[in-house]
Parts: C-alpha cells; structure tokens; sequence
C-alpha cells in the first residue's frame, strides 16, 4: 500500500466529514487508507463516519488521549509505505497526495514533508514552513521581530524560502505531515510526554537528528482552518513557554538565555495587548455570492439567510466587495477549485464557505483568528 492517511478527531464533527470527503476524493488512484483517531468525542463525530464514510477504518478511543497519543495509535494500525498525519480541519485538493508523494520519491534523503497552508481566507500561514526555535528566534517570534525584520530575524518561519518556493526547512506543522512509515517508527512516533505546541517541532527535529532533511513544498496548497489554536491571548504565551522549555530540556541543556529571553517577550507582549483594540465584532453578510450551477439551491439560500443570493456558474476572480460571502458548492466544484479560488481572492474583503458534497451544511471561516464557522442549511 502506498498511503495511509491519519486523522485525529476531537469534537470537530463538520470539519472532519469536509476533510474526509476531499482525502477520499485525493486517493481515488491510489492505493491507499484512511484512519480516523477519534478521541473520545462528545459530538456526534464516531456516528457520522460510521453512516457516511463506512469503508473507513475508525478507531474510536475511549478517552482523549492528546495528539501525540491518537497519532501514535493510528500510525500503528497503518499499513502504508507512507504516512500523512492530516489535521481534521483541513482540506485537501485531489492531486495533493498525488504531487506530494512524486516529489517524495525523489528525494534520497527524505525525513518530513509539508505543504502550502492557507487559512480560511485564502491567506497563507507562515507555519506551514518553520526554523529550529532556538532561544533567541523563539524571541523574535513572540516579539514580532520577524515582521520588522525579515531578512536579519526570519528564522522562525523559514523565511529564506517564499511560501511560492519548495526547498529544505528543518521545522514542519503538525497540520499536515508526510512522511515514510518506518522512519515515523524508528524515530518513535510522536512524543506522548509533549506540550502543545512542541509535538510537531519535536518530532521535526528528531528527523534531522536521523540525517534526514525535512521539506516545504509549494506546489500544492491545503486549507487549514486553525483559529481555534492561534487566539494570541496569555493561555497561549504560557503554553508556548511550557513547549518550548519541553523541547530545550529534552535536545539542549537547559537555557537560562531562553528564560530570559522569554520574560522579556512576555512582557513585550502584555504592553502590545493592552495598546491593541478589542477585536470587532462578526457581521452579518449584505450578500451572498453562489458559485453553483444550481439555480434552486440558489433560492433555497435566500429563503434560509433572507438576503439576496447572486449565482454564478463558474468560479472567478470577483473585484473587492467586503460585503459579499462567496459559497461554494463542492457538489459543482472540485475541491482544487475551490482551494484556487480562495489564493485568487484573498484579501478582496469577501468571507468564504464550502457546501461539501451532498451535505446539508456550510463551513468556512473568516479569520485565521477566529474559529471555524458551521451553518446547518435547512431543507437540503
């Protein structure tokens, strides 16, 4: 078997049926699994994929284990040549795996593989492609020197590499990442001792500690919804220190540079939040934009949202209009469609929701800050 595909699955029952449907649709040619890690949910997530995806294999554990855990336990019934540890808030286009395993092949020294990430606007995420966070560029990042600064304090996000650039990176987000099944083993799978934050940075590291080089490769992008994990409040300052000082303790010796340094960002941090705005409130959309083919779906939106719904065949580049929200309708469109049409019109003020394949929901969401967004559509 070429591929298996791991997805582990906490309470994000909507997301999780939209990534499946686009990593089906992704391994049609091939030879390959999915594995759904379920970590005791308390939604109705184990029911959905027993009703709708019934040929996928579902683990459903009965406690939730933590990431590296239900990762560990998923790769461990995996039968494929190679691994895809894949975030249930994402979607794939169908000639993802396709594009990333020929480049895998290619490589001789091979460790991990990421791709290009977009947020939910279209946006690219930094992440997606990142440096070992020594102390001082862990610094940098909390103290957003890397945007000042790019060319002398860009080591946090590889930025000697453009997002429109593959090449070696040493770091990788655990969010999407490919790689051969028996190195995953003989490094030891994910780290079951990790914080949140430093699973992925871990496990990035113990690759290059193998000889192996770890790859950003931009030629496919991969929507990932994410807000839930980047809301930048002190939670977040406390657990990136924690994962940090995990990861220094484990490969380093222990930094007093690296508690130094991050007493300084902190406080850096604390002064930029008390100067910043409160965040501004969601707003309702004036319009709505159908990309479908389907004219009563058209009016089966304007009677749920009572707003006006504009249908257009074909999926465009739309001039900006912060006021719009463009649909998709993925029962129209193919997922690499869509994906394009969220690079082509980022930034042009529109928000963007997906109707997934004979679903009766929207999904989507409107800041990489903010959590995803589902709207059950009524008589679908």
């Amino acid at each position: 078997m070429q591929l298996s595909v791991i997805i582990l699955n906490y309470n994000v029952r909507y997301f999780l049926e939209q990534c499946v449907l686009s990593v089906q649709k992704a391994l049609e040619s091939m030879d390959a699994e999915i594995i759904v890690v379920d970590n005791n949910s308390t939604d109705d997530s184990c029911a959905m994929m027993k009703k709708r995806f019934p040929n996928v294999k579902l683990i459903e554990n009965k406690e939730n284990s933590g990431f590296p855990k239900g990762n560990n336990i998923g790769v461990s019934q995996a039968k494929g040549e190679y691994i895809c540890i894949l975030n249930p808030d994402t979607v794939v286009a169908e000639d993802t795996f396709t594009k990333v395993l020929a480049f895998a092949k290619k490589q001789k020294d091979l460790g991990i593989i990421g791709c290009k990430l977009i947020d939910g606007t279209g946006n690219f995420l930094p992440e997606s492609k990142r440096g070992i966070p020594t102390p001082f560029v862990a610094f940098t990042k909390i103290t957003s020197l890397y945007k000042l600064f790019p060319e002398t304090f860009g080591k946090y996000y590889a930025q000697h590499l453009s997002e429109n650039e593959t090449g070696k990176v040493d770091i990788l987000v655990g969010a999407f990442m490919l790689m051969k099944r028996d190195l995953y083993n003989e490094i030891g799978g994910y780290d079951e001792n990790c914080f949140m934050y430093s699973d992925d940075i871990d496990l990035s590291y113990m690759a290059l500690k193998k000889g192996k080089s770890n790859y950003y490769f931009h030629e496919t992008s991969v929507i990932h919804y994410k807000g839930e994990s980047t809301i930048k409040d002190e939670t977040y300052m406390k657990r990136f220190q924690e994962a940090m000082n995990f990861f220094y303790k484990k490969h380093f010796r222990v930094s007093f540079l690296f508690a130094f340094f991050m007493k300084i960002g902190i406080v850096f941090f604390s002064l930029v939040k008390r100067f910043q705005g409160k965040p501004k409130p969601k707003s309702s959309p004036a319009k709505y934009i159908l990309i479908s083919d389907d004219e009563f779906l058209k009016k089966k939106l304007e009677n749920q949202f009572r707003k006006p719904v504009k249908r257009y065949d074909l999926a465009q580049s739309f001039s900006k209009n912060a006021t719009a929200e463009i649909i998709f309708d993925q029962n129209y469109l193919t997922f690499k469609a869509i994906i394009q049409a969220f690079e082509a019109n980022a930034n042009k003020g529109f928000s963007f929701k997906i109707l997934p394949k004979s679903s009766d929901f929207v999904i989507g969401s409107n800041s990489s800050f903010d959590r995803g967004e589902v709207v059950k559509i009524t008589d679908l």
